[in-house]
């Protein structure tokens, strides 16, 4: 990614909903350039889903919690794939420490987190799980910044 690409990616951030030709001229691009460069960012998977901008709270999903999971076989790909089919499992990380995975979890209520931490136990291999509640998002997810600086160069 070059300082135009996060230049793109910025004027987008700004305005989601411009045309491409808006965007083009803006930015002093052709559109054709404009175009290419985002389909080849989407293609290098730089771009990731739109629905990562949806908040889950808006879905009912008002509490969050992470979980760490230990599992038998710290290989465990076929606990990870099984962790995949828990909709409200919507980030999984593998970690170093005591701990295999670390899950970010949402969930109505505390009941519904204990429903998901026991569906947690039903995937092979887990053998133990560690959840903290969120109480309060202090700094969401942001990449504007890192993607302003390397605009800049």
């Amino acid at each position: 990614m070059d300082s135009l690409d996060a230049r793109i990616l910025l004027a987008l951030d700004d305005d989601p909903d411009a045309t491409s030709l808006a965007l083009a001229q803006r930015l002093g691009v052709a559109r054709n350039t404009l175009h290419a460069r985002l389909q080849r960012m989407r293609a290098a998977g730089a771009l990731r889903d739109f629905s990562r901008r949806v908040d889950p709270a808006s879905l009912g999903r008002a509490l969050t919690a992470f979980v760490s999971v230990s599992l038998s076989q710290p290989q465990g790909r076929r606990s990870i794939a099984a962790l995949h089919d828990i909709p409200e499992v919507i980030e999984i990380h593998s970690t170093t420490g005591d701990a295999d995975l670390l899950l970010k979890v949402v969930a109505r209520d505390t009941q519904d987190l204990h429903r998901i931490v026991d569906a947690l136990f039903a995937v092979p291999d887990v053998v133990r799980t560690s959840t903290v509640i969120s109480l309060n998002e202090e700094m969401p997810l942001r990449i504007r910044a890192l993607l302003e600086q390397h605009a800049t160069g």
